[in-house]
């Protein structure tokens, strides 16, 4: 299936019926917090998997996503899944490490957020996009607004804007609209490194 930029794919609450692969594009997880608020979960890119946590046990998916780009997918029922699990056990045994891996992020990513500063939060979000999209012409290849940085980072817009703008004072970063390069990416991997920053990839 085709999605177009800011089109929602999977709604939050609704009856779990299969998992996506994106075969093309960029889509962010998101939960609803409280008030209502946002927040990003993580955000993924082609080659990986959306709605794998609702699969199994689950009747309902915990989680929302919507396309950042235009995103083209490629949709697995419960049931072609289930089928194809129990038919291949190399299959089945694959499935388990993914899904022991992003136990094991998610874990990790609890407790480092736990223990950070805004400004760290904000840096770590600056690196794990730098790490999963690359530069583009010396930005970062995701261009985010400064409330999805806000949705990820666990803080709000006001705050993101105030800490870029401490980080473009000190030229660790630069930023032109929506668009964010890193200037001295080991200046910034320095600042949380004692939480590990490279666990969330």
């Amino acid at each position: 299936m085709r999605c177009k930029k800011g089109q929602q794919f999977i709604m939050e609450g609704a009856p779990v019926n299969g998992l996506f692969f994106i075969l093309k594009g960029t889509v962010k997880v998101i939960r609803t917090g409280i008030n209502g608020r946002e927040q990003i979960v993580r955000l993924a890119k082609e080659g990986e998997i959306i709605g794998h946590r609702g699969f199994g046990t689950e009747e309902y998916y915990s989680i929302g996503a919507i396309a950042l780009q235009d995103a083209v997918l490629c949709y697995f029922s419960k049931e072609n899944l289930q089928e194809t699990l129990l038919d291949n056990p190399k299959f089945a045994f694959d499935m388990m490490l993914f899904y022991a891996n992003e136990l094991n992020r998610s874990e990790n990513k609890v407790k480092s957020i736990s223990q950070m500063t805004v400004r760290e939060r904000v840096i770590d979000s600056l690196l794990y996009i730098h790490r999963k999209f690359g530069d583009l012409n010396g930005f970062l290849n995701l261009p985010l607004s400064r409330r999805e940085y806000a949705d990820y980072a666990g803080t709000t817009e006001e705050q993101v804007i105030r800490v870029f703008s401490a980080l473009k004072k000190e030229k660790l970063i630069s930023a032109k609209g929506k668009k964010i390069g890193i200037n001295a990416i080991q200046s910034l991997k320095k600042e949380i490194n004692d939480h590990n920053y490279f666990l969330d990839s």
